[in-house]
């Protein structure tokens, strides 16, 4: 059983809190009253770093890939994406994910890697036959794949 009386330790540590200032759980302000630093402007908030909140337009379109799933105006989902994200597919996408939980199921693998999935897709007759439609910065194009050579 602990005696009533403090330890010399424990007074210490009472008074290094005591020091640091007034008890903020004895305050009746509300401290959530105010403007959130995510609300004030860059000069309100004092910060002097780069804007980071928002990426400029220029920014947005120099990094237009031409695989970004979010839409803003102007940009429309492809019927095939649209209808197999309703859950209709169409035969292509079929037999790829049947592929690919088949794959899954014979080597007991719950994630198959990137190169499992890429050896699949040739498994199925995938084969590079024309330069891609997307840009991939810093990314060598591999050598295309004669139509009808293996």
């Amino acid at each position: 059983m602990k005696p009533q009386s403090q330890t010399e330790e424990e007074i210490e540590l009472g008074e290094r809190r005591h020091d640091e200032g007034p008890d903020r759980r004895q305050s009746v302000l509300d401290r959530r009253g105010g403007v959130e630093r995510r609300h004030k402007s860059r000069a309100e908030s004092g910060y002097t770093g780069p804007e980071r909140r928002m990426a400029p337009i220029a920014r947005r379109l120099a990094d237009d890939t031409g695989l970004e799933r979010r839409r803003g105006p102007g940009r429309r989902r492809a019927d095939e994406r649209r209808s197999a994200e309703e859950g209709e597919m169409t035969p292509e996408q079929f037999e790829f994910v049947m592929a690919i939980e088949t794959y899954k199921k014979v080597n007991k693998r719950m994630y198959p890697t990137w190169t499992e999935v890429l050896e699949v897709m040739q498994q199925l007759g995938y084969r590079k036959v024309r330069n891609r439609q997307i840009q991939l910065a810093d990314v060598p194009e591999p050598a295309l794949m004669q139509v009808g050579a293996d």
